[in-house]
């Protein structure tokens, strides 16, 4: 018999609607009764990890909240599981106001922006003691006119929720619901994606995992495709071709709650970058990880929705592309003569 998650998300659910009506002082008050003072937050490169409540307020709450004065957080999809004796809750979503201020060197537009972002949370007493989340940075510097890589093949567009829009699962779910879903995830990974030979996308077959239409809602740089072609075409083609021996590692969370599934890893994708179409980057040799996130929608017997988020800075950084210190350095160029202020 499953647990009963309910109260976690609960929880969850209302500490993000209280950023979202009352904002982020009122969030951040709301945090001293559902943050553990020892929680550990983990998120994307360059800000990594943080160790306890008050670094993630100092070192990433306020700043975000400097430079987007106004902004709020709207979870799109909030459900959860129990995975290797952890409680865990995961939402997606966006990070929606006006930047104003620079923020982690990207320079503000003072219009406004979506941060896309994905997190799972550990809980134990209603309380989160460890967090893990990914932002789109390469997405919102996307919208901040910065070119750093070549234009994603798919569609970068604003990602939806669910077609459903029943995304928020507060209630207890079916267990036999919940089962038949993590299943068809993980008959698509293990019986599907580990079968590709190396040429033929077809041998994946993926008609038995996939509706003829799904959606795929790939990060800042890959850009989103629509069916079983438009996936294979702008993304899964370009990604093998890069990293053919690529495989899943090892997961932190692989929950489902009802017709929703999530998966993460801190890493779990491993591969090696043989390949020179990925981003445009020339092979390099290298072994690397992937910090991922996948929220899945299954309707009937198939896979209908996936929202992606990869730590795609991060996993440039570990090839030998420090994107931030390219950034640094257009700024840099933009800066004219005889300014000597340095870019913030």
């Amino acid at each position: 018999m499953a647990s009963d998650l309910s109260g976690d998300k609960r929880a969850v659910y209302e500490l993000i609607e209280t950023w979202r009506i009352d904002g982020v002082s009122a969030y951040e008050t709301a945090l001293a009764r559902r943050m553990a003072p020892d929680a550990v937050w983990q998120g994307p490169h360059p800000i990594n990890r943080l160790e306890g409540r008050d670094a993630f307020i100092e070192q990433f709450l306020r700043p975000l909240a400097a430079s987007f004065p106004d902004i709020e957080r709207r979870a799109d999809l909030l459900f959860g599981g129990e995975y290797k004796g952890n409680r865990w809750v995961c939402s997606t979503g966006y990070l929606v106001g006006t930047f104003d201020a620079d923020w982690l060197c990207i320079p503000a537009t003072g219009n406004l922006a979506y941060l896309r972002y994905g997190e799972f949370v550990t809980m134990e007493a209603g309380r989160i003691t460890s967090s893990y989340v990914i932002l789109d940075l390469l997405d919102l510097m996307r919208q901040a006119g910065i070119t750093l890589l070549p234009p994603a093949i798919a569609v970068e567009r604003l990602v939806p929720g669910p077609a459903t829009q029943d995304g928020l699962v507060l209630q207890l779910q079916d267990e036999e619901d919940s089962r038949a879903t993590i299943a068809l995830v993980d008959d698509m990974v293990h019986e599907g994606l580990h079968l590709f030979d190396g040429h033929d996308l077809d041998t994946m077959e993926h008609h038995r995992h996939w509706h003829p239409d799904f959606m795929w809602y790939g990060p800042g740089g890959i850009g989103t495709t629509r069916g079983i072609r438009g996936f294979k075409n702008w993304h899964q083609a370009p990604f093998l071709k890069a990293m053919p021996d690529r495989k899943a590692a090892t997961h932190i969370a692989r929950i489902a709650d009802g017709r929703y599934a999530a998966t993460s890893g801190w890493y779990s994708v491993s591969a090696t970058h043989t390949g020179s179409l990925l981003y445009g980057l020339a092979p390099t040799g290298r072994k690397v990880g992937m910090r991922v996130m996948d929220f899945y929608r299954r309707e009937g017997n198939l896979l209908r929705e996936n929202w992606v988020l990869i730590d795609t800075i991060e996993y440039l950084l570990q090839l030998g592309y420090d994107l931030f210190e390219r950034l640094r350095m257009q700024l840099d160029s933009r800066t004219p003569p005889g300014n000597t202020e340095a870019v913030r």
